[in-house]
């Protein structure tokens, strides 16, 4: 048995430690869970735009499409037509229109905080935006919101948010979910922030990079 102790949910200093380790001015995230489309870094770099966040969209696989998927080492990256409507249709697929359309950079950006499709396992941003805020706030405890608080942070701090739906979507593997006894508590907390105007994490890039 590990004598290590169990911290939890930990992806703000998961991204962050991403961040401090990557050497581009442009940091995309994306988690583990989730199969990106081969042209996925291009569709990114499209929406790239100075003073703004990119939040991704992603496609939820169900648990037997996800089991199929793995067991019959199928590459999502090359799934047909024909196949893509067959697992929509099966209900393997939660959305189908993401893989058929894509519409172009206009009317992506937003000028007011909106909870909806805040995703850090597919967000893109500035490296000297991250830095400004002082990246994900790794205080937050357990699963929830620690990715919606970077978004709330940045637009304080004057960066706008750009949808990236329709053009940056990933397939999202089925998985247990985490616990979410802190969910509430996170989305107070993020409001809070919201109505304060706070930007700086309480604890993020700066005190990773010195090792504290």
């Amino acid at each position: 048995m590990s004598g290590r102790t169990n911290l939890g949910f930990r992806a703000a200093r998961a991204r962050n430690l991403g961040t401090l380790a990557a050497r581009g001015d442009y940091i995309i995230f994306l988690d583990g869970d989730c199969v990106p489309q081969r042209d996925f870094v291009r569709r990114h770099r499209r929406l790239a735009q100075p003073g703004h966040v990119v939040c991704g969209s992603r496609i939820l696989l169900s648990e037997a499409g996800t089991g199929r998927v793995l067991g019959e080492h199928i590459d999502l990256q090359r799934l047909g037509l024909g196949r893509v409507l067959r697992w929509r249709l099966a209900g393997h697929l939660n959305k189908l229109l993401q893989l058929l359309v894509g519409w172009p950079d206009l009317g992506r950006t937003t000028r007011r905080f909106s909870w909806r499709r805040i995703k850090s396992c597919n967000m893109a941003a500035w490296r000297s935006d991250l830095e400004l805020v002082n990246g994900f706030d790794e205080s937050f405890l357990g699963w929830g919101h620690e990715d919606s608080d970077l978004v709330v942070r940045l637009f304080n701090a004057g960066v706008m948010r750009k949808d990236g739906a329709f053009a940056t979507e990933v397939f999202h593997l089925w998985h247990r979910e985490n616990q979410r006894d802190q969910e509430s508590s996170n989305r107070q907390l993020v409001l809070r922030r919201a109505a304060e105007r706070t930007t700086l994490a309480v604890r993020g890039l700066r005190e990773e990079a010195a090792g504290g």
